[in-house]
């Protein structure tokens, strides 16, 4: 079915009936009564909204096999997503990304799997969660959206809106890989770098709401990335069956995809679709920034600001997060962890997983391997275990290692080289 024909199959979804959103609630207070159809952004407590749903109604409404039966990428969760309109639904051809299982770069009896976050438009899984922020900011009316990013996000937005007719402006450390600063810019945003961490580029984005008028889309800030990042988890139930793996390995800076992961398994649970098992949820960073892993190490519920925050694994170069708390719930009440990974270990896993499976991980995505192979040398996870690792861009984004091997075509070619 071509791309133009499902865009109108799921648009058709959304034009026959109104979300099933009941409310919103505060994740740490519980307080429930933030009205649906109203523009929000954090709790009166400071603290990231949560969506809730009717989920009787979604349960009589729409069965597996329907959602297995319809085309096209995320989307084809229209239930559980908080879109009214097709109008409002953003689409740039999403697909459901691939479960690559590694074969050699991984010790015999190993069920390890590759989830390609890569193969979405932008080329990352922050697709999916400015998917459904820019759809949600064009439905409520906010014509001009802001954020701050390590790259990958902030090029998903420019996209996203850019082809919603919104204006955006985003924020990137100076340090941004230059393919994301230039395809951020190049996608239709208003683009500036600033030297200093991501943390401070969301302060300039804080600060400058009231004066620009703009909608602040950072990490968490706004309730409806983590429904986007949210249908990661029901892809990733419907590939397997409807049965859970036994181990989720996810790159953890924000953390919206965790969150949103376990939020979604709730909520299979609830209607039915899935059983009580859940797999362990492992919170990965890197050894340079990882404010969740010291807060999990020292049985606290909140991460404090990490001091000079360094990785070349962009993505999780994160000092601090606002949904922290929710991250680590959902890591201890899987029976999970948090672990943090060196950097020439990161890049170490990226090159022998690319040469030897032949799958090009982003430096995130490989951190994932890395905390596997820790992990399993350190008895956290079983060799039989069912693993899901995140790679959540296509590693064609960042700087690769050079290549040495140069022949001369005046000379004699030595073809014993090439055996």
């Amino acid at each position: 079915m071509s791309n133009s024909v499902e865009y109108k199959s799921t648009k058709a979804l959304y034009d026959a009936r109104a979300s099933f959103v009941t409310n919103l609630e505060c994740s740490i207070t519980g307080k429930d009564d933030y009205k649906a159809g109203e523009i929000h952004g954090l709790s009166e407590a400071g603290r990231p909204l949560l969506v809730r749903y009717d989920l009787d109604a979604i349960k009589n409404s729409v069965t597996r096999q329907e959602i297995e039966n319809r085309p096209g990428g995320f989307w084809k969760y229209r239930e559980f997503l908080p879109v009214n309109t097709g109008d409002a639904m953003t689409s740039l051809g999403e697909v459901m990304t691939p479960l690559m299982p590694l074969n050699y770069s991984v010790p015999d009896g190993c069920d390890v799997i590759v989830k390609d976050e890569g193969r979405l438009p932008t080329g990352s899984f922050k697709a999916r969660g400015l998917a459904l922020a820019v759809s949600m900011a064009k439905e409520l009316g906010q014509g001009h959206l802001a954020m701050p990013t390590n790259g990958n996000a902030g090029a998903a937005l420019a996209a996203y809106a850019t082809y919603a007719g919104l204006k955006t402006t985003v924020f990137c450390p100076d340090d941004t890989p230059i393919v994301n600063i230039r395809e951020i810019e190049l996608q239709g945003a208003d683009t500036y770098t600033v030297n200093s961490l991501i943390n401070d580029c969301g302060k300039i984005v804080f600060e400058g709401k009231e004066e620009m008028g703009w909608a602040d889309i950072s990490t968490l800030k706004e309730p409806y990335r983590i429904e986007g990042k949210k249908t990661m988890g029901l892809e990733l139930a419907e590939q397997l069956g409807w049965e859970m793996p036994d181990v989720i390995f996810y790159p953890t800076g924000g953390g919206t995809g965790l969150i949103g992961m376990w939020k979604a398994f709730d909520e299979l649970e609830k209607i039915g679709w899935i059983g009580s098992k859940r797999p362990k949820m492992v919170a990965v960073q890197a050894e340079g920034c990882a404010p969740i892993v010291k807060a999990y190490d020292d049985g606290e519920e909140h991460a404090p600001l990490w001091e000079d925050a360094y990785t070349h694994a962009w993505g999780i170069r994160v000092p601090i997060a606002v949904g922290d708390f929710l991250i680590l719930r959902a890591v201890r009440e899987s029976g999970g962890f948090a672990i943090a990974v060196k950097e020439d270990h990161i890049f170490d896993c990226r090159d022998r997983v690319a040469q030897k499976d032949g799958v090009l991980l982003c430096p995130e995505g490989a951190a994932t391997f890395a905390a596997w192979e820790m992990a399993l040398e350190n008895g956290q996870v079983n060799k039989d275990d069912k693993v899901i690792l995140f790679n959540c861009a296509t590693g064609l984004k960042y700087p690769m290692p050079e290549t040495n091997q140069v022949l001369d075509k005046n000379k004699p070619i030595d073809y014993n080289k090439f055996k």
